[in-house]
């Protein structure tokens, strides 16, 4: 399975910005839970959310809580991460990934895209 992230890039603090993740290769069916991770420069990655949607579960970071929304399109086989009400401390290179289990722990996941550079503005 290949993942590829796009859409990001230069936003003001207070902004939205919605980031996808196209998989080919395979479909969401290929693994059972969908992520999403951050790494900011000089930073470690960093869980920002997980789903298993057929268990109607999802998992967010405390930071992003209440502001990010993660979601999925079948038919284009692409998940978004929606971002609102973003802060300077969002900017990061947004990494998706695919997994079998919803877990913070990036090294448990088996798929990974290139990621895509989100800056938030002051």
């Amino acid at each position: 399975v290949q993942l590829q992230a796009s859409g990001g890039g230069l936003v003001q603090a207070g902004g939205s910005l919605r980031i996808s993740c196209a998989a080919s290769g395979g479909t969401f069916s290929s693994s059972p839970v969908m992520g999403w991770f951050r790494q900011a420069p000089g930073k470690e990655r960093e869980f920002v959310v997980a789903v298993r949607w057929s268990r109607g579960y999802t998992l967010y970071a405390d930071p992003v809580k209440g502001r990010f929304t993660i979601t999925r399109d079948d038919r284009k086989n692409t998940v978004y991460l929606e971002m609102n009400s973003l802060k300077p401390e969002d900017t990061a290179v947004y990494y998706c990934t695919m997994g079998s289990n919803v877990v913070r722990d990036a090294a448990k996941y088996t798929y990974w895209g290139q990621g895509t550079l989100v800056t938030v503005s002051s």
